[in-house]
């Protein structure tokens, strides 16, 4: 049976197959230390979960507008008044089912067939596929600890054609956990600007950071086109909910799109997510990101001790970016044989980058101290059994 044509940009996400082999390695009886899955241990907070349940006892159900419940608009632009000092109109939010909705939204809009579109690599593996399902060119632009593990503007400036129409930037970022500061974000709108294209910035993962202050596009290029989520630093994964930050005269048109593709995001989780911007609410968010900065502290401390860390600690997000080319030029079979033989479960390189990532393996810090300190003495095993490349 012949598909479209299109799939043939979409690669399989690695990770999902070696999660499976995990699974059914607990199944077995084997004691298997997740690392592999950028999904936090803890459950959503419990003042998210009451305002769902109240929101589905009372009937909550109904469509919203496609543009999302104007409370949520509402409570999203006074989270970007209070803590990145944005003045964002209500009106330019569009809440979408997942990033990955306002991904969809913001590919279909920006991109046509031919156009190019500038990225990392690394980054997380749906930013190049939806670009590509929309028809566009990826150029994905090879960064390393020089650049802090990001697209700066001089890079992006070198890798800037005729036919660019689109940069696309992660900030922390998936799979590194890099971030780029203001000064340096600000310099990278600029060469957007100047050369007439279009910016958009994934802060999926904004709010969890550990050695610079959370910022936001939105506050210092304001026709930005920001993609957010409640799905990591508010906890709600699997409610699919997100948003995305549009200039004004991109509204009317993302909205028809969203009429159209999915209508809009899921009632109840838009309900639930009122709660996410209360004080109590957010107490418990700000516990639960010094908590992963503690286990990213740990991690670092156990990986040194083995030659792993590396050279440019990750400011945010919940991932390790490991060169383990000392060991290995085969990271899928690096992190299947780790699997095996050790029970850890890490993701390989090659799901994220399409330079290096044979020799580059992710692991995500989202389970408790204890164990990822067992899953650092497993890997020690593991690794004096490889001997070095």
């Amino acid at each position: 049976m012949s598909w479209s044509a299109r799939l043939d940009a979409v690669a399989p996400f690695r990770v999902m197959s070696l999660l499976e082999t995990a699974q059914a390695r607990e199944a077995d009886g084997h004691d298997v230390i997740h690392l592999e899955v950028g999904e936090p241990d803890f459950p959503t907070p419990a003042p998210i979960v009451a305002a769902g349940r109240r929101a589905l006892d009372e009937g909550r159900t109904r469509y919203t507008p496609a543009a999302g419940l104007p409370a949520l608009r509402e409570a999203i632009a006074g989270h970007y008044a209070r803590h990145f000092a944005a003045e964002v109109d209500p009106a330019r939010i569009i809440v979408t089912p997942g990033a990955s909705g306002a991904l969809l939204l913001a590919s279909q809009l920006l991109v046509e067939r031919g156009d190019r579109v500038v990225m990392a690599d690394p980054t997380y593996p749906c930013n190049r596929h939806f670009m590509a399902l929309a028809g566009a060119e990826v150029e994905a632009v090879p960064v390393g600890p020089d650049s802090g593990w990001q697209l700066d503007a001089a890079r992006l400036a070198g890798h800037w054609r005729s036919d660019t129409r689109l940069a696309m930037l992660a900030t922390p970022s998936n799979p590194t956990g890099h971030m780029l500061d203001t000064p340096a974000l600000a310099a990278v709108a600029e060469t957007v600007a100047a050369r007439g294209g279009h910016l958009l910035v994934d802060e999926i993962y904004q709010g969890l950071c550990y050695d610079l202050p959370p910022l936001s596009a939105a506050a210092i290029a304001p026709e930005a086109f920001v993609v957010n989520s409640f799905s990591k630093y508010f906890g709600m994964t699997g409610w699919r909910l997100g948003w995305l930050v549009a200039p004004e005269a991109a509204v009317e048109p993302l909205t028809r799109l969203a009429q159209n593709v999915f209508l809009a995001a899921p009632t109840p989780a838009q309900h639930a997510a009122l709660a996410a911007f209360e004080p109590g609410c957010r107490d418990i968010l700000e516990a639960r990101r010094e908590a992963l900065g503690r286990r990213r502290d740990a991690l670092l401390e156990g990986l040194a001790s083995l030659g792993l860390a590396p050279d440019v600690p990750p400011q945010g997000a919940f991932y390790l970016w490991l060169d383990i080319s000392r060991y290995s030029r085969d990271s899928e079979a690096f992190c299947r044989r780790l699997l095996e033989e050790e029970n850890v479960a890490i993701t390989p390189g090659t799901d994220f980058a399409l330079q290096g990532g044979e020799h580059h393996v992710r692991i995500a810090f989202t389970t408790e101290i204890d164990r990822l300190e067992a899953a650092v003495e497993r890997i020690g095993r593991f690794l004096g059994r490889q001997g070095v490349a």
